[in-house]
């Protein structure tokens, strides 16, 4: 019965899963960021293409 105590009071402590998690959630965050940085930029510079390209 103490054994089970035992793991059920390691379990608990074990902050390994969560730490995991963590980096995950920041590492959607930043794909999200960066995609949007990329997509803005994009649409921009190809505004620019499209200008440059109707001038000439």
């Amino acid at each position: 019965m103490q054994h089970i105590i035992a793991q059920a009071k390691r379990f608990v402590r074990d902050e390994d899963g969560v730490t995991a998690i963590e980096y995950g959630l920041i590492a959607a965050l930043i794909a999200v960021v960066i995609i949007g940085a990329v997509t803005t930029v994009g649409n921009k510079l190809n505004s620019v293409f499209t200008t440059i390209g109707n001038d000439l």
